[in-house]
């Protein structure tokens, strides 16, 4: 049996916190036996080597490895990709398809974000993990399979279960071990050396000298809280070996580089325990982002009726200082802060639309805006109910329109509860 230094050589694992090198240790313990096994950690904490290193020690590591990312295959197809199907079981079936169960027979899968798995496919796995049998759908024939089954997610399982959303029954079944990655923030000794690791990849990769820490940014590295875990310090390095023309990096620049630790990025998300929050975060940052366009839109409003009624006076002008700069920016701004001049005709009051004139008389701007922030939600879910109409219900095509990924919109769906 393989040591874990040599594990570590062998699979590009670096780090020496004691929390993965006992996960290691774990993996290292179990591979030999057909167990199930469920990883849990943190997005981004390097789950998916657990896997590889289970198949490659096993008595499997012949047979195939197949990696599948439950929270990428659509809720309507997911079956057909685990089990397969049969020419006509559904629109679309043209053929009879093998599915991965079936093409890993004597192999090992990797279900990669199994808490994603609908209810359904659920109950079809449960079955495969106490006697090896599935039914490829549009089928009546039980054939069997002979896998070994390693899974992943960054879901409180316990949670999900209180919820309703994960058979309990199927996670003992999955966590006959289960093997917990530590956050990159919970390995503090790893992050500088990880870094270094990264730095010098891309300047082998890039063609340039490698970065370097000062003291002062090492100080800020150790001290980030790193939500997105190694993948983002990974993302990060890269950054910075491509950008920056310095390669002595001071921490300045090293916070330019990292979300709400100095840069544009607002800081309204909570450093507080994440669960599914990558995706509220972001929906958070956009509606602050839409909230604050929302005020300038009143502010504008505002302006459009004083030029309406009173033109391009000096008075406008000095009352709306604030507002011209943000419009115009700072370059296209007069020494004495005058816009470039807008061409405003003379309009008599009597011929200014009753809705135009009277728009903002008792109006509550603070209130409406508001009042339009938590209704963003409802139209959210509005937008995406009729772009699903106009796709005919198919979630491809309408993740695409929508510019989101299919992920993103099958949570979206949960979240609103759309029945589609």
């Amino acid at each position: 049996m393989e040591n874990i230094q040599a594990i570590k050589q062998r699979f590009g694992i670096i780090g020496n916190d004691p929390r993965l090198n006992r996960a290691l240790e774990k993996a290292i313990q179990v591979a030999p036996t057909d167990i199930s096994v469920l990883v849990t950690g943190e997005s981004g904490v390097g789950k998916e080597a657990i896997p590889r290193i289970i198949h490659q020690l096993s008595l499997r590591k012949h047979g195939k490895y197949i990696a599948v990312n439950c929270g990428a295959i659509p809720e309507g197809t997911i079956d057909s990709e685990l089990f397969g199907h049969e020419k006509g079981a559904f629109t679309g079936a043209t053929a009879t398809r093998s599915g991965y169960f079936e093409e890993a027979d004597g192999g090992t899968i990797f279900l990669d974000e199994v808490g994603e798995l609908p209810l359904t496919t659920q109950v079809r796995l449960l079955r495969v993990l106490e006697n090896g049998e599935f039914i490829k759908v549009g089928s009546s024939v039980v054939q069997k399979t002979n896998v070994r089954i390693v899974a992943a997610t960054n879901v409180q399982m316990q949670e999900a279960i209180a919820k309703g959303r994960f058979r309990e029954d199927l996670y003992y079944r999955l966590s006959t071990v289960e093997i917990h990655l530590p956050a990159l923030r919970e390995r503090k000794e790893d992050i500088h050396l990880l870094f270094r690791k990264f730095a010098s990849d891309f300047a082998n990769k890039y063609k340039m000298p490698p970065i370097k820490l000062l003291d002062d940014a090492v100080q800020v590295l150790l001290s980030y809280r790193w939500s997105g875990n190694i993948r983002q310090l990974r993302n990060v390095a890269e950054q910075i070996s491509v950008l920056e023309q310095q390669r002595d990096i001071s921490a300045a620049i090293l916070r330019s580089y990292l979300p709400n630790a100095g840069t544009h990025l607002p800081s309204v998300v909570s450093t507080g325990q994440r669960g599914e929050s990558d995706f509220s975060n972001e929906r958070e940052i956009l509606y602050k982002v839409l909230f604050d366009m929302k005020n300038d839109l009143n502010d504008l409003k505002k302006l459009t009726l004083e030029l309406l009624q009173h033109g391009n006076s000096a008075q406008v002008q000095e009352d709306n200082q604030g507002l011209i700069h943000r419009i115009y920016g700072e370059g296209r701004v007069g020494k004495e802060g005058t816009p470039p001049p807008i061409e405003v005709l003379p309009v008599p009051a009597s011929s200014v639309p009753k809705e135009i004139s009277s728009f903002d008389e008792g109006y509550d701007y603070e209130e409406a805006t508001e009042e339009e922030l938590f209704s963003l939600q409802e139209q959210e879910r509005e937008m995406i109910m009729k772009t699903l109409e106009r796709n005919d219900g198919k979630r491809k095509e309408t993740a695409k329109a929508l510019g989101i990924s299919e992920r993103t919109l099958y949570r979206k769906i949960k979240q609103y509860n759309l029945d589609v």
